[in-house]
């Protein structure tokens, strides 16, 4: 048989050129067709033939092996692991015909750059005599491809931490690891992160997170882990640590923001509120998620306590927690069963001393615990996400109401008050017209009410939305103005046409009544330029009345005036007219 060069001639006991089984040249010219690197063995895994890649793809690695070298070895020396031994069991296998075929992908060190390159193995049985013909496709770009997939799949894209579920993987990894270990879930939450986003843009609030990615990290011990759920919530897991060390771990994290941030060559200092809970390790049916929302739990008592806190999980805590969700549930189903109730605080005209509206205020006629005020179920409502079924509800009562009430002679303008999440839902502006349709009232006859925290949310579906109804004949207000969060740019584009001044600013402590009139005249100066009406809140004393009216406020409400009280009293109340300050207050 006809040499060819760089090649080992086929083993003695191999078919000669012409035998129907195989044809040894033929076998050169197949291998060397070959698109991969590939090998013909005999049946003790020693090289027969090579194709041209193999010694191109060898020389590249500087490693080149040649015919009569043995495979098994080779292939067990690559890294000495399990999987080179499996591979090596598996090509056996098929040499003696207990198996058809051989697949598998396996890491090779190129010893020239120190860089990992993966191959596709795979093998099948030649002829009857033993023999096994094996490729390796280089699938290095693929694997890395899965590889990094896989990381950005676990990790957050903004800092390069662990994220919520990579999270839950390493701390379920924890809690299964044999023995009593402890464990510590550290749950941290950037005090006005929000306030940075809002005055200093997105990509400023971007970099602050990165820069306290860089922080948080440097504050962990060997061994522990920071990640980041998402906005501006951390995670750290502490490994082999207890009570008393998370306590210590999250003082050093708490710490850790008495250092300012540069942000825009601008120093700005933050402050954390920090959850810790903690497992001894002991009970087998405790799971990440039960450590995270416990963490999470002491984070939000907190920021309950005054923010910029430490804070560790006490049971007390989970159940004020299921207290609230029952709550939410409870709250849902009064609402589908007719058990809340709205009282109506009537609004006076200061001019003419007349009663020309009415601000509708929700009631829970909860059927164990009574007539429940805001206060008891609305914070319930925020987190549960029951705000805008709630303001539907409300808006359909208040809208019935007011109609009723022309109908009976009585003609009163209803306000209601919308929450920030209405606006997110893209569907206020209908919510009230169909409201509005349903009662067959004019829509002169509705105000409805935002507040400005709740506008900043999205400023643009905001005024978007406020303008649209506007343009539909409804009025919007501006609640709770001068409460801490007022801001010129809201009150130029927010279409508005009433300003409820906050009562923090009508209700003025003694001695200090020339610097509040001059701050309500100054709100009512301001309103005026932009053509929007006044109304003075939380009005309790005579005294608070007229100086409202002689700053100039169009309107006024509160306890001086009268309490909020249910549709058929108002009626009353009205019918009779209430004698106030020597006039008498008219519907």
């Amino acid at each position: 048989m006809r040499e060819v060069p760089g090649r080992a001639a086929l083993p003695s006991d191999a078919p000669a050129p012409g035998d129907p089984e195989v044809d040894a040249v033929l076998v050169h010219a197949v291998l060397d067709a070959l698109p991969s690197p590939t090998v013909l063995l005999d049946p003790d895994g020693i090289i027969v033939l090579t194709n041209q890649i193999w010694t191109v793809a060898g020389e590249e690695r500087g490693n080149v092996i040649p015919p009569g070298a043995d495979y098994y070895a080779a292939a067990t020396a690559v890294n000495g692991d399990a999987e080179g031994r499996a591979l090596v069991r598996s090509l056996r296998a098929l040499a003696r015909g207990a198996c058809e075929s051989v697949a598998v992908d396996r890491e090779v060190p190129n010893p020239l750059d120190a860089q990992q390159r993966w191959y596709h193995v795979q093998a099948r049985r030649v002829g009857t005599r033993g023999h096994v013909v094996v490729t390796h496709t280089d699938v290095s770009a693929r694997v890395l491809a899965e590889r990094t997939s896989l990381w950005q799949a676990r990790h957050d894209h903004l800092t390069e931490l662990p994220n919520r579920a990579h999270l839950h993987e390493l701390i379920d990894a924890e809690l299964s690891r044999p023995g009593p270990v402890p464990l510590a879930v550290l749950f941290l939450d950037v005090d006005g992160f929000k306030d940075v986003n809002d005055s200093l843009g997105h990509d400023v609030g971007d970099d602050l997170l990165r820069q306290l990615a860089v922080r948080l990290s440097e504050c962990t011990r060997t061994g522990d882990t920071v990640g980041r759920l998402g906005g501006d919530e951390f995670v750290v897991i502490g490994r082999d640590c207890d009570a008393a060390g998370a306590g210590v771990l999250a003082q050093r994290f708490h710490d850790a923001f008495d250092t300012p941030f540069v942000l825009r060559g601008r120093t700005a200092r933050l402050t954390a509120s920090i959850g810790v809970a903690t497992s001894d390790g002991t009970d087998p049916g405790v799971r990440s998620t039960d450590l995270v929302r416990d963490a999470d739990l002491a984070m939000y008592a907190a920021k309950a306590g005054g923010r910029n806190r430490v804070e560790a999980f006490t049971p007390e805590l989970r159940i004020a927690a299921e207290q609230k969700a029952t709550l939410a549930g409870e709250l849902l189903r009064a609402i589908e069963r007719g058990e809340l109730v709205l009282h109506y605080q009537p609004v006076l005209q200061l001019p003419s001393r007349r009663c020309t509206g009415v601000e509708a205020l929700v009631r829970w006629q909860h059927p164990e615990r009574g007539l429940l005020p805001p206060c008891d179920f609305l914070p319930t409502a925020e987190q549960h996400d029951l705000m805008t079924p709630l303001a539907r509800w409300v808006l359909r009562e208040a809208t019935r109401q007011a109609a009723a009430w022309r109908d009976a002679g009585l003609a009163l303008v209803a306000g209601v008050n919308i929450n920030a999440t209405h606006f997110s839902t893209g569907t206020l502006v209908d919510d009230v017209m169909d409201a509005l349709d349903a009662a067959g009232l004019d829509p002169s006859q509705l105000i409805v009410e935002v507040t400005e925290t709740s506008v900043a949310d999205d400023p643009e579906r905001a005024v978007a939305q406020c303008a649209q109804l506007r343009r539909r004949g409804v009025e919007v207000a501006i609640d709770d103005f001068g409460s801490g969060f007022s801001s010129l740019s809201q009150l130029v584009t927010l279409p508005t046409g009433i300003l409820k001044i906050d009562r923090s600013l009508v209700a003025f402590p003694d001695g200090r009544r020339e610097q509040t009139a001059a701050a309500i005249a100054a709100v009512v100066a301001l309103g005026k330029a932009c053509g929007i009406r006044s109304l003075a809140e939380g009005v309790e004393t005579a005294e608070q009345l007229e100086l409202a009216a002689d700053l100039g406020c169009s309107f006024a409400q509160g306890f001086h005036i009268a309490r909020p009280m249910p549709a058929d009293e108002l009626a009353a109340w009205a019918a009779r007219g209430v004698p106030l300050g020597g006039t008498t207050v008219l519907a």
